[in-house]
């Protein structure tokens, strides 16, 4: 009779799996998660291998002899040169591919730098409360107020020579305050959790509560919130560069470099900013779609 009765239950059907096995089962049967992974995997591996991938050298100005300034011409599409040369004369297919990976560098390390600054913020509100988290909270409030992008332009203009390094640490510092202030609300929801209140019962260390059982489970959303602002931290990264606050070197491509040198042709070579705007949207959109999915998947609401 018991093993009748226990066969008639309704079973959710992630019942008895850990909350990341069952993410991982959502996430496999998730078409905008796989489409996601599909573009970032290829992103990442063109970025790695695009020195090797690269025809010709991106900074060689090999079809420079084909450049009519007067007239506005650039060397077309043509053998050994697909997607022909910019105004200066490089190969733009060699560029495009170089590009990808100071893309991904830029984007990579602002997220780290913007993380470990916010959990370092977050963690200092969320473990400690009281005037230490009023006082980061009203500078969080600050910030968040001013628009991403004009902030960081702010930011990149405070140094006195645009690099790619000023990039980098104007888009972390804009990535900041969106990690510590939730980071801070998921201490603050592990506060009144039952293991914390045991564990402060039994007479452990508040250091040991905050980064033994507050802030490990606290991380998730955390983590998640990474991939999202990944995205945004190209696009921020691109757009930086297009305004000329980037790397002033052209040797050296990037997207966002190489839609802004396209704008003198645009009129009559609108591929030259079809290519790396086109770049730019999708791998934001792989990025994305990977954060959404996530965040989908680890919601406690979705299990079944």
């Amino acid at each position: 009779m018991d093993a009748l009765a226990e066969s008639t239950v309704d079973k959710p059907e992630d019942s008895g799996v850990s909350l990341a096995a069952s993410a991982w089962r959502r996430l496999r049967r998730n078409p905008a998660f796989l489409v996601g992974a599909v573009i970032t995997v290829l992103f990442v591996a063109v970025a790695l291998i695009s020195p090797w991938l690269a025809p010709h050298d991106p900074a060689a100005r090999d079809l420079a002899d084909q450049v009519v300034k007067a007239r506005n011409e650039i060397p077309p599409a043509q053998p050994g040169h697909p997607l022909g040369g910019d105004p200066q004369g490089r190969d733009f297919l060699s560029r495009l591919l170089v590009g990808s990976q100071q893309t991904l560098m830029v984007g990579v390390f602002a997220t780290l730098i913007g993380l470990a600054g916010g959990l370092v913020l977050g963690t200092l509100a969320g473990a400690l409360g009281g005037w230490v988290d009023s006082v980061v909270m009203r500078a969080v409030d600050v910030m968040l107020s001013v628009p991403s992008l004009l902030l960081a332009v702010s930011i990149s203009a405070l140094f006195a020579r645009p690099s790619q390094f000023t990039v980098i640490i104007a888009v972390a510092i804009v990535q900041i305050p969106i990690f510590a202030r939730l980071l801070r609300g998921s201490m603050l929801a592990q506060r009144g959790s039952d293991h914390v209140l045991a564990a402060r019962s039994l007479g452990v260390r508040p250091g040991a509560i905050v980064f033994r059982h507050m802030l490990p489970n606290s991380l998730g959303p955390v983590i998640v919130q990474a991939t999202l602002v990944l995205a945004t931290s190209i696009i921020d990264a691109a757009a930086l560069s297009f305004l000329g606050l980037g790397n002033p070197d052209d040797s050296v491509p990037e997207w966002g470099q190489m839609l802004g040198g396209s704008q003198q042709v645009i009129d009559s070579h609108p591929a030259l900013s079809f290519w790396p705007a086109g770049c730019i949207i999708v791998v934001a959109l792989g990025f994305t779609l990977i954060g959404e999915s996530l965040r989908d998947a680890l919601d406690p609401k979705n299990r079944r």
